[in-house]
């Protein structure tokens, strides 16, 4: 493929994936971030996968997967904290924090903008439109959707761009390893669940924010999965300033007043270790679940990647891998036609299988956790 002058739409990781790799193919590359801080910080763990390995060992950072904590059993607990099943299935959980930075150092500088939203894409038959916030216009051979459910990119492709309620959320809490209480000490080395009829909830250690492993300087991550009501879901992302965010409430938000509610829900429904996890978080976030699949993921001059094609939900703990492998198989359509047109083709053809089937398998897991 020749020289191709190529947008990229989110800085996450899968539009840094895209980034890097292109850029090492020779094409003029930009990622556009419309966070203004960065995204440094807002990850726990995750779990490493094929075409992850595979991504990270073409960028030169193969190491990163090997950073990790391992949970050396599953444990189900029951109400009274009591063990209930043990199974001995290792598992290794990697930073997402480690993972990010050490990725987005290899990005070429001044190629990563942060504090820069595109407001919408306008697709033309030679080339599409990045319309930028500041009003600033930029022309792109190629744009790369990677911005998730919020995706500005995903209209261009899709007459139904909306995002579905799944019917619950995540609640999150990531806190360092020394604020558990002792009385929550089971939870620790092992990854540790309560499921029964309505309810249900897990945690695991995952390692510290640079990649530490050592005891006492990893972090605890635990999600409790609660069902909502589809009329209660935007009052549940109001934050305590009166503010309003469309899919999630980020760490710090919550109000006094819902966090104590929290916390006596929590020793309402759950066993005393995960009660005491939950009480030990000071800022727990909400993350909502939803659905999207796209009938489109790529046309002339726009390919979507990541959640901006798929959502998949947590359960499937495939996300990053998912994104890692519509961005290899991006790169590898590019690398094999000189056509723009055929390689993107060739891209949605072999990708929008991979992707429904990822995400019908998160919605039976959904199914089967409340």
């Amino acid at each position: 493929m020749k020289r191709l002058r190529i947008r990229i739409v989110g800085g996450s990781l899968a539009g840094l994936f895209a980034g890097i790799l292109l850029q090492r193919d020779g094409h003029d590359v930009k990622i556009y971030e419309r966070s203004s801080s960065g995204l440094a910080g807002r990850g726990a763990g995750l779990v490493g996968q094929h075409d992850l390995f595979r991504i990270l060992r073409a960028i030169g950072c193969e190491h990163v997967a090997r950073v990790g904590v391992v949970a050396h059993e599953r444990i189900f607990l029951n109400r009274d904290g009591s063990v209930g099943e043990t199974f001995r299935t290792p598992q290794t959980q990697i930073s997402w924090d480690f993972l990010y930075s050490t990725v987005a150092s290899h990005m070429a500088a001044g190629s990563y903008h942060i504090g820069q939203p595109v407001v919408q894409v306008i697709e033309g038959p030679e080339s599409a439109q990045l319309l930028l916030a500041d009003g600033r216009r930029e022309n792109a051979d190629l744009v790369i959707g990677a911005d998730g459910l919020g995706s500005v990119v995903r209209p261009l492709l899709n007459e139904d761009p909306s995002n579905r309620f799944a019917g619950y959320v995540a609640w999150r809490g990531l806190i360092p390893e020394t604020a558990l209480p002792q009385e929550a000490a089971i939870l620790l080395d092992r990854f540790a669940f309560y499921v029964t009829s309505g309810i249900h909830i897990l945690g695991y250690l995952v390692p510290g924010p640079h990649g530490e492993t050592g005891p006492g300087e990893r972090r605890y991550n635990w999600v409790w999965y609660r069902p909502v009501a589809p009329g209660e879901l935007q009052t549940l992302f109001i934050d305590a300033d009166g503010r309003s965010f469309d899919y999630s409430l980020p760490r710090g938000a919550l109000s006094e007043e819902r966090l104590q509610t929290l916390r006596a829900d929590a020793a309402a429904m759950l066993p005393p270790p995960f009660v005491k996890a939950i009480e030990a978080e000071p800022q727990p976030s909400i993350q909502g679940i939803f659905d999207f699949e796209a009938a489109k993921i790529a046309s002339a001059h726009t390919a979507l990647i990541g959640d901006a094609a798929f959502v998949v939900r947590p359960h499937t703990a495939m996300g990053v891998s998912k994104a890692a492998g519509d961005t290899l198989a991006l790169r590898e359509a590019l690398l094999a036609s000189e056509d723009l047109s055929e390689a993107l083709s060739r891209y949605q053809k072999e990708r929008l299988l991979v992707g429904k089937n990822i995400a019908d398998h998160g919605r039976r897991l959904g199914a089967s956790a409340l």
